[in-house]
């Protein structure tokens, strides 16, 4: 059912909330293995596209390692303890094997886990898609909403204009912007730095918002233009014309049955753009000088620390592959509650 009318209907005869008929149970689990199995394809030639490019880069890394004193010996015995001089699919099974159980393998350089400093740089990139998610959501959503219930006003035609300029703005040029405004001329956040929250909860807000609210915009912008889309579309179908009939209040109609239809499709606008999120909080770290993810990469990019580059890489995919897998099973939730 694409539409709450049947369902109403069935809630007015019986008394009784509707259920999920039985016999489509077995389709609903198939198409869960099905997405499932789709997630482990795309995992699978993620990770060894990720290996590959690390594998074909001309760079030396023992040499590098080692020095410019070193001797073709010391090389050769460096590049046999890296595992380099092995086939290259065995070297992709066996780094894949050790990726599953949470061993990424250690820097080149620093000898340190890259797990541990994948660990410790993530919560940032964390921290900014969080509450950059959280934003958008809210933000998008009452936009969205009003502008569906004064469709054609002024707030509407407002939230049309500002959206169409958000969604032109990179993250970056925003995130400029806002630290002029908000922290030279209003200085009422910070310019940059990163705090962890078990420090100072509050500190760790002021830092973050700026770049959140930076990253935030496009998605707010397009969750606004699509929920506003299908909330029109909804107000006009008959099982709302129904409900108002009925006497229930406007309120409960344009929440609970109306907006149920309408964000399917805005929570997948959302789903699309979580990993532009997540690449762009990688991009906003350098405006706002935050230590995550993206910084550890680029030090590790400019000293060819392969097995750091892939490991950052791997934690990026599977950041998507989850919460793609989340959005997806919100969509399900809520097709299957209509």
């Amino acid at each position: 059912m694409t539409s709450l009318q049947t369902r109403a209907a069935t809630v007015e005869a019986r008394g009784a909330p509707g259920r999920v008929p039985t016999a489509r149970r077995p389709r609903r689990w198939r198409g869960w293995a099905g997405g499932a199995a789709a997630l482990a394809v795309v995992a699978l030639a993620s990770t060894f596209i990720t290996y590959g490019l690390g594998a074909l880069g001309d760079a030396n890394p023992a040499a590098a390692v080692l020095g410019e004193t070193a001797t073709p010996a010391d090389i050769a015995r460096m590049s046999h303890e890296f595992g380099l001089d092995r086939p290259f699919l065995e070297q992709y099974v066996t780094w894949l094997g050790h990726a599953l159980t949470g061993d990424l393998g250690r820097s080149w350089f620093t000898q340190i886990p890259v797990a541990e400093s994948i660990a410790e740089r993530l919560p940032v990139d964390l921290s900014i898609t969080g509450l950059a998610v959280l934003i958008a959501v809210l933000a998008g959503g009452a936009a969205g909403i009003g502008a569906a219930v004064s469709n054609g006003g002024r707030f509407d035609r407002i939230v049309t204009a500002v959206c169409a300029l958000a969604s032109t703005l990179p993250a970056f040029v925003a995130g400029i912007g806002l630290i002029v405004v908000f922290a030279v001329i209003v200085p009422v956040f910070p310019s940059g730095g990163y705090v962890p929250p078990g420090e100072d909860p509050v500190q760790w807000l002021r830092l973050i918002t700026l770049p959140a609210v930076a990253l935030s915009l496009d998605t707010a912008a397009d969750l606004a233009r699509q929920l506003r889309t299908g909330l029109v579309a909804a107000l006009r179908e008959n099982y709302v014309t129904g409900a108002v009939v009925r006497g229930l209040p406007a309120r409960r109609v344009l929440l609970r049955h109306a907006l149920r239809n309408a964000a399917g499709p805005a929570i997948t606008v959302l789903g699309v753009h979580i990993p532009r999120l997540i690449g762009g909080a990688v991009v906003t770290e350098a405006v706002f000088a935050l230590p995550g993810l993206g910084q550890l990469t680029g030090e590790a990019a400019l000293k060819h620390d392969v097995p750091v580059v892939q490991g950052a890489l791997l934690a990026t995919i599977a950041l998507v592959l989850v919460s793609n897998l989340v959005v997806n099973g919100v969509v399900a939730r809520l097709r299957g509650a209509r």
